[in-house]
């Protein structure tokens, strides 16, 4: 995933080594001395490293050099402006639920690390049947097993089936981003959202990002499409016992019409085809799929009541 060293490189040139004339690795290199003469004495400027980002600062964790491979998805997830949204307190224990290979755990977990709180991944179950859940997890898992800037990222399965392993009332936050399809289709939305209600402390909130379907169309309570109407989360939120806090539109995409062929991975970044000697293959227009970006996004907040309301 990012595991790059938040060394910066040191400026001027390499030195050569003394027997190959080959240039020595730059992060070994001393740092350039500037000599210069003033009233007749030499004075030696040693240039210092540029300081690295300050990772308890979010934008700067947003712009680091370790997302540069992600960085081209900004665009559509807009971290920033949905993570200040959530109104998350970095200090606290938050829980990202399905991270997949951590594309947000790059962005959460060095800056929650930075700022003395605990960064939790509700990853896939280590026993799914699925083998593709099997190694996605050992995938993430080895991704932060060296991650000095992440701090200790704590890993426990979800499975929607069985209940988290995390204490009632432990933590502060629970994100998802464009899960909920997933558990209609497996049918254990309500389970996952009561288990969510059991470990966050009262206050604490819950954050999701999910596909939207126009509330004009008919739900699919398989989600079959991706897709899900903003009325419907909220209500199943709330039948957990969650309040409705607000909504943003900060991740909108009014050109989505959410009615493609092969649903919402028609649009990139899966950007699903049709089978090239189909029927459908001759009048399928990518390029259109494609200028639409991806999809809409509805973007809630709720939060569990308190003990006393």
């Amino acid at each position: 995933m990012r595991h790059l060293s938040l060394l910066a490189v040191l400026a001027g040139t390499a030195a050569l080594s003394a027997c190959g004339g080959e240039p020595t690795d730059p992060a070994d290199a001393p740092a350039t001395e500037m000599t210069t003469v003033t009233d007749g004495e030499v004075m030696t400027e040693t240039a210092e490293a540029p300081a690295g980002p300050d990772l308890s600062v979010l934008a700067e964790v947003i712009d680091a050099d370790w997302r540069d491979a992600s960085r081209d998805r900004d665009t559509w997830r807009n971290p920033q402006a949905t993570i200040e949204f959530f109104q998350l307190d970095p200090s606290s224990t938050i829980v990202e639920i399905w991270p997949g290979g951590g594309w947000y755990t790059d962005i959460l977990a060095p800056w929650i690390h930075a700022n003395g709180g605990q960064y939790v991944a509700a990853h896939f179950s280590t026993e799914s049947e699925s083998e593709y859940r099997r190694q996605s997890r050992a995938a993430f898992e080895a991704r932060m097993a060296d991650n000095e800037m992440s701090g200790d990222v704590i890993t426990v399965g979800f499975d929607g089936t069985t209940p988290l392993d995390l204490d009632a009332g432990s933590v502060d936050a629970v994100l998802t981003f464009r899960n909920v399809h997933n558990w209609m289709s497996g049918g254990f939305t309500e389970l996952a959202l009561a288990d969510f209600h059991r470990i966050l402390r009262p206050g604490g909130l819950l954050g999701v990002v999910e596909h939207r379907l126009p509330s004009t169309r008919e739900q699919d309570p398989g989600a079959s499409t991706g897709y899900v109407q903003q009325a419907y989360v909220i209500a199943l939120a709330e039948e957990a016992g969650f309040e409705f806090v607000g909504a943003s539109e900060v991740n909108a995409n009014p050109a989505d019409t959410a009615d493609h062929p092969f649903g919402v991975w028609t649009l990139p970044p899966v950007r699903r085809n049709p089978p090239a000697d189909s029927e459908m293959a001759a009048d399928f227009d990518r390029e259109a799929y494609d200028a639409i970006g991806e999809s809409d996004r509805m973007t809630l907040l709720f939060r569990k009541p308190a003990a006393s309301e």
